[in-house]
């Protein structure tokens, strides 16, 4: 079955569409947004996607807490987030119907399963009446009730499920029906299911009848009064894929470290939302990578720095309070100054926190959240397949510095999706690294004149034995010495070495008037909300333009002078302001902070919005 073509005249051609699928945690509602998702890629569609999910590994069903959602947004056009509010929501409860119907724009498409709105479905949901007895609901919305329950149940009688293995189908029925609704082609999906499933032909059986009972719902019934199509985008020429900014990171990674030819060990701690990256790059053995899932995060980091004391590739990666566990060991990494790359997939804190929703609030302890002088250079991520370009940017600092660094990326980029345009090996620049083997004069903490590295010398190569470990180096020698003029020298001399990984940044970028009102100045996954919101000024002939920092620190030498060319600098970030701060403090200029931290990211209208506030 292939999609309607645009030029049919009983289909509407849209620019683009947003859907969010709600439910509960077991209702696939993941799973059925990754279809969507892999479908409208397939089809040529830009698109960008937000999955949002309880904490609760089985969160009761029915409750508010326990609502998970996932929203993706496809287009015809280049589009840099998953969308502002849906144009149409599946709710799959009265749960997911509260928590997500004040999202839903005027007059969206209103899909609810009234199988599961009965009396304790709604007494769990908080709701005094039925909802969908309410005539206002069918008057602000475009609303299509219909028992999921029951036609899933019948869509796949006589195949000898429970009714609860039946019931687990219905997330397909729902996505057929959308897949005809949207002039989706189901054959991507189907073979999905037909490689998911092969091994149980029962359940592939009840899977594809659900999907294709949806579709004949869709096409056969009268509950939908319009069908649509989005053509698809006019992306730059070359070979995509869908990607996620967790899958991105590991790729990055053992591209690093092939272009550095070095072996990735891997040591870590598995938590949410980081987890993921070592699961990726457990499946990259055959290009020599080391997994180790170690029993807390303090070892998962010093395994690291041991691995990259040998002469390999150290890295590992944590999320929320699994850094701050790291921050010892990230001294020992400085004192000693070895390469290591830490991935910090940021959530919501402190403490535990909102450990499945995201954040940007460790910036702060990044650049100076360890004791003494500890400098770390510290870069971000801006989309999901920005991550891959970032982990290969933290590797080359690392080698070429000798120095940790920290990566950050967030729970937004981490499981989040957009189509990626898969790089050519000539674009991959080469890391040069080189092993210190001369034992003639051979000093551990001589270095580099230009990058002020020392040199990096492999365990057990003759000639070259020398003392590390945490206690402060003599200059040139690595003797333990507690001489105090000798420690003010090794301090200076690892913040210059830091300081100096800004001479080898490009030049600052300006996306709009390079001079003007209002600058919007983000970091991080406010990347894509921001040029949403800058586009949209532009295009109203507003004087704004947008300037995206990747290197937080050190900061861009030019960046000063950047913020000096506009009336006003406006600071959108998931924290209470830590990026304003540090503008702030290096170069006493006065900013405008726009601060959110409710576990969701920016949408470009909030930005615009503000925007349009200053300039009055």
């Amino acid at each position: 079955m292939t999609s309607a073509a645009p030029s049919d005249p009983s289909v509407e051609t849209l620019e683009e569409v947003v859907i969010r699928f709600a439910g509960d945690s077991g209702d696939g509602m993941q799973l059925t947004g990754n279809q969507f998702t892999s479908t409208s890629a397939a089809l040529g569609n830009d698109l960008a996607t937000f999955p949002d999910y309880p904490a609760e590994i089985r969160a009761p069903a029915g409750s508010l807490f326990g609502v998970s959602g996932f929203q993706l947004r496809f287009s015809s056009k280049d589009i840099h987030t998953p969308g502002d509010a849906p144009d149409v929501l599946v709710a799959m409860n009265p749960a997911a119907l509260k928590m997500n119907l004040p999202d839903l724009k005027p007059g969206g498409l209103l899909i609810v399963n009234t199988g599961n709105f009965n009396k304790s479905d709604l007494k769990k949901a908080k709701y005094d009446a039925n909802p969908l007895d309410d005539e206002a609901l069918a008057a602000d919305y475009t609303l299509v009730k219909l028992d999921l329950n029951e036609a899933t149940v019948q869509a796949v009688e006589g195949l000898g499920l429970t009714n609860k293995e039946a019931l687990r189908c219905k997330n397909f029925l729902a996505l057929g029906m959308l897949y005809w609704v949207y002039s989706r082609p189901l054959e991507t999906t189907e073979k999905w299911i037909d490689k998911k499933f092969g091994a149980k032909p029962k359940f592939r059986e009840a899977n594809l009848k659900a999907l294709r009972a949806g579709h004949t719902i869709g096409e056969n019934s009268e509950i939908f009064q319009a069908r649509f199509a989005v053509p698809p985008a006019k992306l730059e020429a070359g070979t995509y894929r869908n990607i996620m900014g967790n899958p991105a990171v590991a790729m990055g990674l053992v591209a690093g470290s092939s272009l550095c030819e070095l072996p990735i060990f891997y040591g870590t701690y598995p938590i949410t939302p980081a987890s993921d990256i070592l699961h990726y790059l457990s499946r990259y053995k055959n290009h020599g990578v080391i997994t180790f899932q170690a029993e807390d995060e303090i070892a998962g980091i010093c395994s690291a720095i041991g691995a990259s004391f040998t002469g390999a590739l150290g890295v590992t990666g944590t999320s929320g309070p699994g850094m701050a566990l790291k921050s010892e060991a990230l001294g020992l990494a400085v004192m000693t100054e070895l390469p290591l790359v830490v991935v910090n997939v940021q959530r919501g804190g402190p403490s535990t926190g909102l450990p499945t929703k995201t954040e940007q609030a460790d910036l702060l302890q990044s650049i100076w959240g360890r004791n003494g002088e500890c400098p770390i250079p510290v870069l971000a991520a801006q989309s999901p397949g920005d991550c891959f370009w970032a982990a290969i940017e933290a590797v080359r600092m690392a080698v070429t510095y000798m120095t940790p660094v920290i990566l950050l990326t967030d729970g937004y980029l981490a499981n989040g999706a957009e189509p990626w345009k898969l790089p050519k090996l000539e674009e991959l620049e080469r890391i040069p690294v080189r092993f210190h083997t001369d034992p003639e004069n051979y000093q551990p903490f001589s270095r580099d004149p230009v990058t002020l590295a020392r040199p990096w010398a492999k365990p057990g190569t003759p000639g070259l034995e020398h003392r590390i470990g945490g206690l402060e180096k003599r200059d040139v020698t690595g003797n333990v010495d507690y001489d105090p003029l000798n420690h003010e020298k090794m301090v200076g001399l690892r913040e210059q070495k830091v300081m100096g990984i800004a001479d080898s940044y490009p030049a600052t970028e300006v996306y709009g008037p390079e001079r003007g009102k209002v600058l919007v100045l983000g970091w991080g996954s406010t990347y894509g909300a921001i040029r949403g919101a800058v586009e949209r000024a532009l295009d109203a002939g507003l004087p704004v333009a947008q300037c995206h920092v990747r290197n937080l620190w050190p900061l861009p030498k030019d960046l000063g002078e950047v913020l000096k060319r506009f009336d006003q600098v406006l600071i959108p970030e998931m924290n209470r302001g830590q990026l304003a701060r540090v503008i702030r403090s290096e170069y006493l200029i006065e900013v405008e902070s726009f601060p959110k931290v409710q576990g969701r990211p920016f949408t470009a209208v909030e930005i615009l919005e503000r925007v349009k506030t200053l300039l009055g």
